[in-house]
């Protein structure tokens, strides 16, 4: 099946990538290199450079790619960033997403796979959160994420495109060839592993007054090869569900402590924790039900230890110290 896959060269596109490509599709890559990195294209894809926000230069790269069915994984997705610059992630995940499905009827694509993301709601009034649960996100990255996807079941009842919007939750882990390499770094897990490791003095905890176990942010970990499988079974039975979202997690939840504890057990190494205020727009708990998927597109977690998940990262954290510009 020719698929394309926007945001191919980013984190979870990467692997999304490879995992569509030993499948035995035909993978077209979408990316301009804002946030990605042309060393995390798979070599047996083709790439397209192309910002979603250049209306004639997305409807000329979709159309010349004649997808079948396209991967949506093309976003700004740094949540801080997002409480300063909201305009941004409008024009980035809403804007650019409309060129998108423009493109995709001209270009005659049938369905769309969305990456989509449990901030969409906000802080949960019930846990763990299944898919009917309000969405009243508390950053416009949230917002925007939830704005698309409430524009998909437009476009299927003028146009036909069918739709499934994946909201996942913490996408760490890595697979062999591809891992986490934001420029700067956000995410837990590759800035505790960057702690450990020397290239930071500390690792800066945000927030312990929270109403948690412990008092830091709990959250549901999902390894992105899990995430790449879930993409996998949706592509398969688009034609045959309804279209609809579903949450992709693990059900259950770990403290930021318990993380680094993880970090620590897994590294053999102590970690360096510099505590800070709160962080605007992070929810204190993040845990999903996936009940939905798992009825529905047969998914389960492959890798559900978090300890599994922290030592695929640090495998390949070792192999590449300095990410891909190694």
């Amino acid at each position: 099946m020719k698929v394309l896959a926007t945001g191919g060269a980013g984190y979870v596109g990467s692997v999304v990538t490879e995992a569509l490509i030993l499948a035995g599709h035909d993978v077209t890559v979408l990316d301009d290199f804002s946030k990605g990195h042309r060393e995390a294209i798979h070599t047996a894809a083709r790439w397209v450079g192309c910002d979603l926000t250049d209306r004639a230069a997305a409807m000329e790269a979709v159309v010349e790619a004649e997808p079948e069915l396209v991967v949506h994984l093309a976003a700004e997705t740094t949540i801080d960033e997002s409480t300063r610059d909201p305009g941004r992630f409008f024009l980035k995940n809403v804007g650019g997403g409309i060129n998108l499905l423009d493109a995709m009827v001209v270009a005659g694509a049938r369905g769309i796979i969305f990456s989509s993301t449990a901030a969409t709601y906000g802080e949960p009034r019930v846990l763990p959160i299944p898919e009917g649960a309000p969405t009243q996100p508390v950053n416009s990255y949230g917002e925007s994420k939830l704005a698309f996807e409430r524009i998909l079941p437009w476009y299927e009842s003028a146009h036909g495109i069918k739709h499934i919007s994946l909201r996942y939750f913490n996408a760490c882990g890595a697979t062999d060839l591809f891992g986490e390499d934001h420029r700067p770094e956000t995410h837990i897990l590759p800035l505790l592993l960057q702690t450990v490791d020397g290239k930071r003095d500390a690792f800066r905890l945000f927030g312990d007054d929270y109403d948690t176990p412990d008092g830091t942010c709990v959250r549901d970990y999902v390894h992105v090869s899990d995430i790449a499988e879930a993409h996998l079974l949706a592509l398969g039975r688009l034609d045959g569900v309804k279209s609809r979202i579903f949450n992709i997690g693990s059900g259950e939840g770990f403290t930021n402590l318990q993380v680094i504890e993880t970090v620590r057990e897994v590294t053999g190494r102590e970690v360096k924790v510099a505590r800070a205020q709160r962080r605007p727009g992070d929810p204190s708990r993040l845990v999903a039900t996936s009940e939905l998927v798992r009825a529905e597109l047969g998914w389960s977690p492959r890798y559900p230890d978090i300890g599994e998940i922290v030592d695929s990262a640090w495998r390949w954290h070792l192999k590449h110290p300095e990410g891909y510009s190694a």
